[in-house]
């Protein structure tokens, strides 16, 4: 996982122009726990690469680099309240569920934005993210996507799920 992951980090230095593969091989190094998740995030379609540090200035952020939404990681609902939801045609889990079971989180709104300045994400697919709670209240989800040069953040209910909707998960190391 190690060797892959210098792979892609040192092909998409625009991604993290100032951090070193040492810095981040240092933090994982011995971390068992991260790169599980990595390596989780890899075998779904993720293709983990470092995009900088996280908001504290000291964890290193990982995020799904994929061009598209993970295709291990498509036709889910939001989360568990709303799986349990679907008694008709229920998908075959949920996004938050996938992304706690893999030791990940999803992106939050500000990720993605984050992240689409660093490429060009989701042309034909969408993400799940990170609901705020008074949206998930209420019933709904957000997801986000790219189209016609722009970014797009909408809303849906979250026991809804698509062919082309998936999730994208986030790491601090």
């Amino acid at each position: 996982m190690l060797e892959t992951l210098k792979n892609r980090f040192e092909k998409n230095r625009q991604r993290h122009p100032d951090l070193t593969w040492e810095q981040v091989e240092a933090r994982l190094r011995g971390n068992e726990k991260a790169l599980a998740a990595l390596l989780a995030m890899e075998e779904s379609g993720g293709e983990p690469d470092v995009i900088g540090l996280a908001e504290d200035g000291e964890g290193i952020l990982f995020c799904d680099c994929a061009k598209e939404t993970p295709a291990g990681r498509r036709s889910l609902c939001y989360d568990e309240e709303a799986l349990g939801k679907r008694t008709k045609n229920p998908p075959a889990g949920s996004a938050c569920g996938q992304a706690r079971d893999m030791g990940v989180t999803l992106l939050t709104e500000d990720l993605y934005y984050r992240l689409q300045e660093l490429g060009e994400f989701d042309l034909k697919t969408s993400s799940w993210i990170a609901a705020p709670a008074e949206i998930r209240e209420k019933g709904g989800a957000l997801f986000c996507e790219r189209r016609y040069g722009r970014v797009f953040t909408f809303h849906n209910g979250a026991e809804s799920y698509y062919s082309v909707r998936g999730w994208r998960g986030c790491l601090i190391v």
